[in-house]
């Protein structure tokens, strides 16, 4: 039985008839990054679990350090502020873009929808009735909201409805609070980021909760639980800590109740990521370099001395400084012979007999430090998808270099604003929209009776702070070129150019114009885009 046994093992292993096969030793990445071996990758095991064991059971530790590293660290302040201020500046102005073939309607008429209906909106956004704490206006709580997402992994936001005000006819407000208190609700996970605490179960339906966040079997979004209070608040530890449930959007029209600013990176990711969290280690790591060269400065600064005795007889000081002659002097008046001893820079002072000073040399050279917290700071940029330059405000380099700096952010800012908007911006716009159709401030015959009407009703744009130009000839010859051609829009150029409006500009232009021609003066030309390199007339083909 043991041979037959051995026969049918060898025949399973070499199903060659016998022939023994040669032993596999590396295949794919066996011998590379998945080495178990390598003296490099012997001891490097790394886990990667779930969402929930992964990101939610550290989300605390990773925001407390964000935001240590936001407040007390001037390149993680320096990171987050780049991004903020690039990504939203003053605030990220709205221009409705209706699809009027859809709805039937003239191009004039989209125009003059548009006008009024921004105007109406500039009604709402413009003034602290939009926000419900009355603290900031629509602009100044992007800027809020965004900061905490970059800080916290993701920003939030509640709209709800209040009686209208003297200055706003709309109900329409927006509440911002902390990311932290959206959480499980009447759980120690409130307080503690434990993987087997990040995740609980609503025992009325039986939907899972994770983070704060309940989702259904299917794994869609159902509510919200947001705490009363930010759970680990310091200043108010008396105040009752309770939950209420909010539902994600509304049972009628649909419509979000709750406004998640985050960008997830992985499948059944609910919260997001602070937006640090990879460079957090090398960043405190910078900065306790720098404050220890800082520290290592100001102590060469000073003249660092010891006091030594000639007589060798002790090493008091205060013994030393007692007559040859046995002549005693008291503590109080040796204190007084030290204490008028001046260290400060160029002082000169006459010591007591047998007493001398031996200096201590604090020479620290610096020559590696700025090649050296240069390299790192690259690195963190790298990560960030932040140039060097861009990151700490530095160009240096060439015309070419600094701008392939700013265009390769601008990329970056470009694409967070276009997740801001969709997260934000729009879902606040097609809220107020709503409620200014319903109460007739706004016109939109059909909004609301068909998805596709109330789509293209809904359509806008939205532009923020532009790119810096570091040629304004340059930057503006290519923008009048594009435009020229059709592969941009006046617009879109004035908006990303210089952050104007294009019909405001075109009606000042035209009042400006009539001044010159009322005077009897020739209306200035500065365009030469239709120049050759020599300045000439360009050919036409």
């Amino acid at each position: 039985m043991a041979k037959r046994r051995k026969y049918y093992q060898s025949k399973a292993r070499h199903p060659t008839n016998g022939v023994k096969m040669p032993t596999v030793k590396n295949s794919g990445y066996s011998e590379g990054g998945a080495s178990h071996t390598r003296a490099g990758l012997r001891a490097y095991n790394p886990i990667k679990s779930s969402t929930q064991a992964d990101v939610d059971a550290n989300l605390s530790t990773l925001r407390n350090r964000s935001s240590d590293l936001f407040c007390n660290s001037p390149i993680g302040s320096a990171a987050l502020n780049v991004a903020r201020n690039n990504t939203i500046g003053a605030g990220l102005k709205v221009s409705p873009k209706i699809d009027y073939r859809t709805l039937g309607i003239t191009a004039e008429q989209a125009k003059e929808w548009q006008r009024n209906t921004q105007r109406e909106f500039e009604l709402w956004a413009g003034s602290t009735s939009c926000d419900l704490y009355r603290k900031n206006n629509f602009y100044d709580m992007q800027d809020v909201i965004y900061l905490s997402y970059l800080m916290d992994g993701d920003g939030w936001a509640q709209i709800k409805y209040r009686p209208s005000l003297p200055d706003s006819p709309y109900c329409l407000r927006i509440q911002l609070f902390e990311a932290s208190r959206v959480c499980n609700p009447y759980s120690a996970s409130a307080y503690s980021t434990a993987p087997y605490l990040v995740e609980m179960c609503n025992p009325k339906n039986g939907n899972r909760i994770v983070n704060g966040v309940e989702i259904n079997s299917d794994g869609a979004v159902i509510a919200y639980w947001i705490a009363s209070r930010v759970p680990m608040d310091l200043a108010n530890p008396s105040k009752k800590l309770e939950w209420t449930r909010v539902e994600a959007f509304g049972r009628r029209t649909g419509m979000p109740n709750v406004l998640q600013i985050s960008h997830e990176e992985r499948p059944e990711q609910y919260r997001g990521v602070p937006y640090l969290a990879p460079v957090i280690e090398i960043i405190k790591q910078i900065s306790r370099y720098a404050n220890a060269e800082l520290i290592a400065a100001v102590i060469k600064s000073y003249f660092a001395i010891f006091f030594t005795s000639n007589t060798g007889e002790t090493n008091d000081i205060y013994d030393v400084m007692d007559g040859a002659g046995g002549e005693k002097m008291s503590y109080d008046e040796k204190r007084e012979i030290l204490d008028g001893i001046d260290l400060a820079a160029g002082s000169a002072n006459l010591l007591p007999e047998g007493i001398d000073v031996k200096a201590v040399d604090g020479s620290r050279t610096m020559s590696t430090f700025e090649p050296f917290t240069n390299a790192l700071v690259t690195q963190v940029g790298a990560a960030l998808n932040i140039p060097a330059d861009v990151l700490m405000s530095r160009f240096q380099a060439s015309y070419s270099a600094s701008r392939g700096a700013l265009l390769q952010a601008a990329a970056l800012f470009k694409t967070r604003r276009t997740w801001f908007v969709r997260d934000f911006c729009q879902p606040v716009y097609e809220a107020w929209l709503a409620e200014a159709v319903a109460i007739g401030r706004v016109r939109a015959p059909g909004y609301g009776t068909d998805p596709l009407i109330t789509k293209a009703w809904s359509k806008a744009d939205w532009f923020g702070p532009v790119i810096g130009m570091l040629d304004p000839v340059k930057e503006v010859t290519g923008a009048a070129l594009r435009r020229k051609y059709g592969f941009s829009s006046g617009e879109r150029e004035a908006a990303e150019l210089t952050g104007s409006d294009y019909d405001d500009n075109i009606d000042q232009i035209a009042l400006e114009n009539a001044t010159w021609e009322k005077h009897g003066l020739s209306v200035p030309v500065a365009d030469n885009t239709g120049k050759d390199a020599e300045g000439g007339e360009a050919k036409n083909e």
